[in-house]
C-alpha cells in the first residue's frame, strides 16, 4: 500500500500501477493525493492539540486576500462531518475525541482531497463494536457515492461484511483473489496460512491455589480532568498459579488500573480489601 500511495517513491520498485486506465509515476504522496488516492494509517496522522478544522485543512487552507479563509474552511469542514455522520463542532480539539471519533475525521480529511479511491490499514483495530459498526456503515455510503475502497484487515467477520472481492497476499506473495461471496472465513484461513487448520489443541483443565489478590471496587480519577474517571468500579482476584489477563481497548484503563496496584497512579483513586 505503500506503494500505491506514493510514501515508496516510483523507481524503488518493479511493476506499475494503473489508476483509472493511467500508468502512475509517483514520486511522492502528494503526486497521488492529486489522483484522488488517499490512505489512512493504523496509527493515525493527526495532530491532537489541533482543532478538528485544523486537522483536515492542514497543508491545504483556503486563504482569501492573503489571509486564511475560516468562514469557507468552517462551512466545508461541516459538510464533510456531515458526510461522515460525526456530530461535532469543528473547532473541537481532536485530543478529546475517541478513537472512532478521530478515525472519521481522518476519513473527512481525505473527502476533502476529493479521494477517489480510500485505502484503510487496520481501521477497527482500537474500536469497540459500536465504534466498528459506524465506521463500516460510512464505508458503505462512500462506496455507494462513487469512492473504491482498499480495506485491509486481519478481523474475517469485517472483511466478509465489507467486501465485494477479497485479495489474500502471504509472505509478500499474492495468493489469490475471489469473489467475497463465494467465499467462507475457513477459505480464508486456509488461503492465509496455506493448509486447513484441522488440528487444534484442545483445553486442558487447570487447578489454582490460593486466593493470594483481590481488589473490589477500583475506581481513578485523572490527575488534570478530576472530574473524569479513567478506572470505573473495576474488581477482580487471582490465585496462586493463575495468570490473569488484563484486555482491553487503547484508553480503556488497563494501564490505569495496575499503576493503582503499584501505587505510581498520579491522580487520586481508591478501591477497598486490596491485598
Amino acid at each position: 500500500m505503500k506503494v500505491l500511495c506514493g510514501i515508496y517513491p516510483h523507481g524503488s520498485y518493479e511493476g506499475e500501477i494503473i489508476f483509472s486506465g493511467e500508468t502512475l509515476q509517483p514520486g511522492h504522496i502528494r503526486d497521488t493525493e492529486r489522483k484522488g488516492i488517499a490512505i489512512i494509517h493504523q496509527e493515525l496522522a493527526l495532530v491532537k492539540h489541533l482543532t478538528v478544522l485544523e486537522n483536515i485543512f492542514l497543508g491545504a487552507e483556503i486563504s482569501r486576500h492573503g489571509l486564511l479563509d475560516y468562514e469557507t474552511m468552517t462551512l466545508r469542514c461541516e459538510k464533510l462531518l456531515a458526510q461522515v455522520n460525526l456530530a461535532i463542532s469543528p473547532d473541537t480539539r481532536v485530543g478529546d475525541l475517541g478513537l472512532g471519533q478521530q478515525q472519521l475525521v481522518e476519513i473527512a480529511k481525505a473527502l476533502n482531497k476529493q479521494v477517489r479511491l480510500l485505502i484503510l490499514d487496520e481501521p477497527t483495530a482500537s474500536l469497540t463494536e459500536q465504534e466498528t459498526a459506524i465506521l463500516l456503515n460510512i464505508i458503505r455510503d462512500l462506496q455507494n457515492h462513487g469512492i473504491a475502497c482498499i480495506y485491509i484487515s486481519h478481523k474475517l467477520n469485517e472483511v466478509k461484511a465489507i467486501s465485494d472481492t477479497i485479495c489474500v497476499i502471504r509472505d509478500g506473495q499474492h495468493i489469490g483473489t475471489r469473489n467475497a461471496d463465494g467465499m467462507s472465513e475457513d477459505d480464508i484461513i486456509t488461503m492465509m496460512v496455506g493448509r486447513e487448520l484441522t488440528a487444534l489443541y484442545p483445553s486442558e483443565a487447570h487447578s489454582c491455589g490460593d486466593e493470594i489478590l483481590r481488589v473490589e471496587n477500583l475506581t481513578a480519577w485523572h490527575p488534570v480532568n478530576r472530574h473524569i474517571k479513567r478506572v470505573n468500579d473495576v474488581s477482580f482476584s487471582l490465585r496462586r498459579g493463575e495468570i490473569l489477563g488484563i484486555a482491553g481497548l487503547v484508553g480503556a484503563g488497563r494501564t490505569e488500573a495496575v499503576q493503582c496496584l503499584f501505587g505510581v497512579w498520579p491522580g487520586r483513586w481508591q478501591g477497598k480489601n486490596l491485598y
